[in-house]
C-alpha cells in the first residue's frame, strides 16, 4: 500500500479514524507510532499527508492535510473485449496502475456470453481491484467502468461520443505502434481498443476504422489479453514521453 486511500465521507474535519485492513497495515506493516507521517489520498480528490495522532488497539487516528492533485499527462480510455474473469481481475488492477482513466468492457463476436454473468463484474468487486491499483500507483482517480452487452449499439451510439484519438490493436494491421498519432502533448486523450483472445472480427475492425481508429500490430507473437494490455499501456506511455514537446 503506497498510498492510503479514504472516502470523502470518512474524514471528519481534518481527522480520519481507521479500522480494518488499512489500520492493520499501518500498525502491523508500517508499525506507526504517534507523530509518524503517512501518504494519504481522498478518492476522487487531493493527496497529502496524515500524521498519526493515536494508535488504540485496532484503530488508528490521523490528522490529514491534503495539498495537491495527482498529475495525469496522458488520458487513456480502454475499450476491452470482455476477457475471461481471471484475466479481467488482473487487467483492472494493472491497467489502473498504468493510468487508465476509464474502462469500456464490451461484447465482441468472440466473447463468451457467460463472461457477463461473472461475480467479478459485481460493482464492489470491481471497485476493490481499482482501489488496489490506485494504492499501488499513488493515484486518487477512480476509473469509471462501463459494461456494453452488445457490440453494435456500442460502436454506433457510444463510440461517437467518446473524446480522443482511437487506436486499435489487431495482428493483421499494417501499422506499428511507433507510427501511431501519439503527440506527447500534455493531457492527450487516447482510446485504445484491445480485442479478445481470438482477435477482432473483420467486421469489428472495420467499424472501428470507420470511426477514425488507427490499426496497428504488436508483431508476430500472439499474446494473452492481460499481457498485451499491460505491454500496450506501458509502450503508449513511453511513446508519449519520448514525444513530449
Amino acid at each position: 500500500m503506497n498510498l492510503l486511500l479514504f472516502e470523502p465521507a470518512e474524514r471528519v474535519g481534518g481527522e480520519l479514524r481507521l479500522q480494518g485492513r488499512r489500520a492493520e497495515h499501518l500498525v502491523n506493516v508500517l508499525k506507526v507510532v504517534p507523530g509518524d507521517l503517512v501518504r494519504v489520498g481522498e478518492v476522487g480528490g487531493r493527496m497529502g499527508t496524515g500524521r498519526v495522532v493515536a494508535v488504540e488497539g485496532e484503530s488508528v487516528q490521523l490528522a490529514v492535510e491534503l495539498s495537491h492533485q495527482p498529475v495525469c499527462d496522458l488520458h487513456v480510455e480502454l475499450i476491452l473485449a470482455l476477457p475471461r474473469p481471471i484475466m479481467l481481475q488482473r487487467i483492472l488492477k494493472q491497467a489502473t496502475v498504468l493510468g487508465v482513466r476509464r474502462f469500456h468492457l464490451i461484447r465482441s463476436r468472440r466473447v463468451e456470453k457467460s463472461f457477463f454473468h461473472s461475480p467479478v463484474l459485481h460493482p464492489d468487486k470491481i471497485r476493490t481491484f481499482l482501489l488496489e491499483g490506485m494504492e499501488q500507483a499513488m493515484d486518487t482517480w477512480l476509473p469509471e467502468v462501463t459494461l456494453h452487452h452488445q457490440f453494435k449499439p456500442f460502436v454506433e451510439d457510444v463510440l461517437p461520443t467518446l473524446e480522443g484519438q482511437g487506436l486499435i490493436a489487431h495482428p493483421q494491421a499494417e501499422g506499428t505502434l511507433a507510427g501511431m498519432p501519439v503527440s506527447g502533448d500534455a493531457g492527450q486523450r487516447l482510446l485504445l481498443a484491445v480485442g479478445p483472445e481470438g482477435g477482432w472480427s473483420e467486421y469489428e475492425v472495420g467499424r472501428f476504422l470507420e470511426h477514425g481508429f488507427h490499426g496497428f500490430t504488436m508483431g508476430s507473437r500472439i499474446l494473452h489479453v492481460d499481457t498485451a494490455t499491460v505491454a500496450l499501456l506501458a509502450q503508449l506511455q513511453l511513446l508519449h514521453d519520448l514525444r513530449k514537446r
